[in-house]
């Protein structure tokens, strides 16, 4: 009788303490990441170094932008748009160093694409360039900038439409006014155009999801071209 009461007592015990922990568990909250979620979180930890923020003094004022380090040695690639013909370019990391930048080379004008170069007294990140022919409508993108000043933007859309006429990318990832320049890039963290417009109607009142970029790989042939040049 004695020790039936006592396994009683203490299944008892057990279950009262099983319950408890399990209150615990359903109370505390939820920190999970599917596995998309994860990817994302992981390729934009590694790829924001890379991207800068860009500001140069034009006629009309300031003008902002986005670029991406695309050598060690300090090449930054960008829209030749963001500069115009601006002087006092000033580079900002992510970590917020400020660099001068100068223009090394510029892209023919129908390309709207600058390469600038910074002095950095560090091994700087860079990134890493896709295959924009193989990219596909549908298929989802990210794009990192810095939109009216907020730095490091992180935004995910798809491919909407290529424009194999005008060679453009278009895509519904949201591009403001400070995100030319930035990268358009795939779930691998390549990549594959660099954003340089939105279609504007209103003039920036509203983002109506078409935004552009440059094919990655037309910027790609260029580069071949100049590379003893730079």
């Amino acid at each position: 009788m004695l020790i039936d009461i006592f396994f009683m007592f203490y299944n008892n015990l057990i279950m009262k303490k099983l319950l408890t922990l399990i209150l615990m568990l359903l109370t505390l909250p939820s920190f999970a990441f599917d596995r998309e979620e994860h990817t994302i979180i992981s390729l934009y930890k590694k790829i924001n170094p890379a991207i800068v923020c860009i500001d140069s003094q034009i006629k009309k004022g300031m003008s902002c932008g986005t670029g991406c380090i695309i050598d060690k040695s300090g090449l930054i690639l960008t829209s030749a748009h963001v500069i115009d013909s601006g002087k006092n370019i000033v580079v900002t990391m992510f970590n917020g160093q400020n660099y001068d930048a100068k223009v090394v080379k510029r892209f023919d004008e129908n390309d709207d694409i600058v390469i600038l170069k910074i002095s950095a007294p560090m091994e700087l990140k860079t990134v890493k360039f896709g295959n924009s022919e193989k990219i596909k409508v549908g298929q989802k993108v990210l794009a990192i900038g810095n939109p009216f000043g907020f730095n490091g933007t992180l935004t995910q859309g798809i491919i909407s439409r290529i424009d194999y006429v005008k060679n453009r990318i278009q895509t519904d990832a949201a591009i403001n006014p400070g995100s030319s320049g930035g990268p358009l890039l795939n779930k691998r963290g390549e990549i594959i155009g660099i954003n340089q417009a939105i279609f504007n109607p209103d003039n920036n009142i509203s983002n109506i999801g078409i935004g552009f970029a440059i094919p990655i790989n037309s910027i790609k042939e260029y580069m071949k071209t100049i590379k003893d040049t730079i």
